[in-house]
């Protein structure tokens, strides 16, 4: 009961996780960049918000996206943030997918349990791959782009990348524990009833023997 309380955490925790990583890798507000006070800036029109798809411009009526299309001249810390974080939005899904199917209320056919762990052990693991990927991707943009501009502050986009990649990494981490464990007590439960057959089974060739000089005697 204990072990399934646990996996349906993990579950709900790395769909929150994932989800969180979706809407940070779709969305722009990543950091706030200006080179002059908050207010001054959107007076100015110079307050930006920077992210791996576009440059946008606040003002108080007005917010403008110019979109990076030329791919080739972007900072490597704006692809590698593109990459890792597309990476970790397609795992997810099969992620979610195995850990799913994995569930105690599912039931595949006569599958046995110890299928079932492996499956979520995996989804675990790519659960922990996408906490990775946006780890990394949220802790190196801001720096980038602090090098490259003038860093004022962090975005929406980045607390909620943030926010999931932790989630996710809580996640992995409950399903890849719990699973483990799960599998080596059913692997010892399975062991301890084998030797117990066994010693059952060693043990009736002496009573046979036995019976059988009792009808000997008789005759």
């Amino acid at each position: 009961m204990a072990n399934s309380c646990l996996q349906l955490s993990g579950f709900l925790i790395t769909c929150i996780g994932w989800l969180g990583i979706v809407i940070a890798t779709a969305t722009n507000d990543w950091v706030i960049m200006c080179k002059y006070g908050l207010n001054t800036c959107k007076k100015m029109d110079e307050l930006e918000a920077k992210g791996p798809w576009a440059d946008c411009v606040i003002s108080t009526g007005l917010y403008h996206c110019i979109s990076l299309t030329q791919i080739l001249d972007l900072p490597a810390y704006i692809q590698t943030t593109r990459a890792l974080m597309i990476t970790g939005s397609i795992l997810g899904l099969p992620a979610v997918g195995m850990i799913l199917m994995s569930m105690p209320c599912i039931s595949l056919g006569n599958e046995p349990q110890a299928s079932k762990n492996k499956r979520t052990i995996l989804g675990g693991v790519l659960v922990l791959i996408v906490a990775l990927c946006g780890l990394v991707s949220t802790v190196w943009f801001p720096i980038g782009a602090h090098k490259q501009h003038g860093l004022m502050s962090f975005g929406f986009s980045l607390y909620t990348g943030w926010v999931g990649s932790i989630f996710s990494l809580l996640g992995g981490c409950i399903l890849t524990c719990c699973s483990s464990e799960s599998s080596s007590s059913s692997r010892s439960y399975q062991e301890n009833n084998r030797f117990y057959y066994s010693k059952q089974g060693g043990g009736n060739p002496p009573a046979a023997a036995s019976t059988n000089h009792a009808k000997s005697a008789h005759v």
